[in-house]
């Protein structure tokens, strides 16, 4: 008994370490966030003190610097991350719920494709989406969401027909007897049991959007939309000059809703994945 609360003490303390050294960049960029430039430069590890402290300016700065406020870049990003992560639930869900119910040639062919996208290398295929992108106009926040679609399903198809496979075929057999259409069955019976597997996907796939870089950076209009991972890297001045603590605070406005959503939610994402695994 004595040696089993000494094994769970030292894995105890090995994951706090463990859980300091992840949070270690996040606690950096916080409290450089309240220094000043010069200090980030010399002293970037040090804490803030008397000398180095500038409190809020920072992110005053960061907020009205340059020509484009950093609102409107928050402002894209949560449309492209709302529109995107709604189009992936949507359609994936639809799409695994055919392929787990009809078994043919077509639906598995469709499910190994999307396993399949999720090995491709997203720089394989950058150059020609972009090209493919300008031509049929997928080039605004409103339109992008359809090009992570197609980057999306393949995640989210696999972890969706898992959890269908777990679902009875009795109640939409009961279902259909009660007179339900194909359309009604699915929104009426099955999207409601879908809840844990949608809120784990959404979470998983909110994350990547409102982080993602490459993507909006080779595809959007910079001179028009600027995400916010685009509005930081555009963020220096004359002669390549970067000011490093405007740079810390917009970083820390754009990792704080995400962490807090994440913590939120964390919890739906184990019960979602270990639903699916109950069967298939």
């Amino acid at each position: 008994m004595k040696r089993e609360q000494m094994r769970k003490n030292v894995l105890s303390a090995l994951f706090a370490v463990i859980c300091f050294v992840y949070m270690l960049p996040i606690l950096i960029v916080l409290y450089n966030s309240f220094k000043t430039n010069a200090s980030i430069n010399t002293s970037t590890f040090a804490l803030p003190n008397a000398e180095t402290f500038v409190g809020l300016d920072n992110y005053r700065t960061g907020m009205y610097v340059g020509e484009y406020p950093f609102l409107y870049s928050a402002g894209y990003s949560f449309v492209i991350t709302i529109l995107s992560a709604a189009l992936i639930l949507l359609c994936t869900s639809m799409a695994a719920w055919y392929i787990s119910r009809v078994a043919d040639p077509f639906s598995r062919v469709v499910y190994y494709l999307c396993v399949f996208s999720m090995v491709v290398p997203f720089q394989m295929v950058m150059f020609t989406l972009a090209k493919t992108a300008h031509t049929l106009r997928l080039d605004t926040p409103w339109t992008i969401p359809v090009i992570y679609l197609g980057f999306g399903a393949g995640l989210a198809v696999f972890m969706f027909v898992g959890f269908v496979k777990s679902i009875p075929l009795e109640i939409e057999e009961a279902a259909s007897i009660d007179g339900c259409g194909p359309l009604r069955t699915f929104f009426g019976v099955v999207l409601p049991m879908l809840k844990p597997i949608l809120i784990s996907v959404g979470v998983l796939e909110i994350m990547w959007v409102w982080n993602d870089y490459l993507l909006p950076y080779l595809v959007l209009d910079r001179t028009k939309y600027k995400t916010i991972p685009i509005h930081i890297q555009y963020l220096q001045g004359s002669y390549g000059h970067v000011d490093l603590g405007a740079v810390m605070a917009l970083i820390m406005l754009s990792i704080v809703p995400i962490i807090v959503f994440y913590l939120f939610c964390q919890k739906y994402i184990i019960s979602g994945v270990t639903a699916g695994a109950v069967k298939g």
